[in-house]
């Protein structure tokens, strides 16, 4: 039987409604069932994990998966506060930043989805803007994510051609995504080339040229996995580069 690899997910802390006390480090099921489906094994990273830790854990894994979440702390690209930043947590970026940095260093298969993809964006040197629709000049609404059912189509995204991210998709049209995001790429850090654009010019796709996947998309297609060849083509993406 051929060895499936094993993809790295981290997690995010959750209180428990009825215990307030008590709180998780999980994650939503989509992003674990678009990588079994894509042939890999999904192992969940605890945010907990000192760096001895992490770099041991890191070490026996052959891909990583930074998913969506709450936001990166400004300070840590140079941001300003902002009435509508929430859910930070400290313990979260420092994991998130340190395996993007170390992925890439060690060419490491990594993908990067919503938070993920800014993530990978501030690791390797570029900015935020800290609400998108309230500071980026010319911005269309992005926030679809209160309210909304997770999977609504709301604008397309444009692919750039030659782009890894449009050889995997296999197309080059606009396509037309979900928006679960206020923040977004501001600068684009220099390691990074952007690969997909909203309508309003705001980068929804990048990549590291040379890297063999390092990938990062602001959509987010775990939630169509189970149904669009062209999403699930994303997952697969990552797993058969960690082959």
């Amino acid at each position: 039987m051929t060895r499936r690899p094993l993809i790295g997910l981290t997690t995010y802390r959750k209180q428990v409604s009825d215990l307030p006390h008590l709180a998780i480090d999980g994650l939503m099921p989509t992003y674990t069932s678009a990588i079994l489906k894509a042939g890999g094994l999904p192992v969940l990273i605890p945010l907990t994990l000192e760096e001895a830790d992490l770099e041991a854990l890191f070490d026996r894994l052959d891909g990583i998966l930074l998913p969506g979440g709450g936001d990166i702390a400004p300070a840590l690209y140079g941001g300003e506060e902002n009435s509508k930043i929430y859910g930070i947590d400290e313990g979260r970026d420092r994991i998130e930043l340190w395996l993007a940095r170390r992925a890439i260093e060690t060419d490491r298969p990594l993908l990067g989805v919503c938070r993920g993809h800014q993530v990978l964006n501030v690791a390797l040197g570029g900015t935020l803007w800290e609400d998108v629709l309230d500071l980026m000049p010319g911005a269309i609404m992005h926030a679809y994510f209160r309210g909304y059912a997770r999977d609504m189509l709301t604008h397309s995204v444009e692919l750039c051609q030659g782009s890894h991210l449009a050889r995997l998709m296999g197309q080059h049209e606009a396509k037309p995504v979900n928006s679960l995001h206020h923040q977004g790429i501001k600068v684009l850090a220099p390691r990074l080339a952007a690969t997909a654009y909203a309508p309003d010019g705001l980068i929804e796709g990048v990549e590291a040229p040379g890297h063999r996947f390092a990938v990062g998309v602001q959509w987010h297609p775990e939630e169509f996995a189970g149904r669009d060849a062209e999403m699930l083509a994303i997952f697969r993406g990552l797993v058969e580069a960690s082959t």
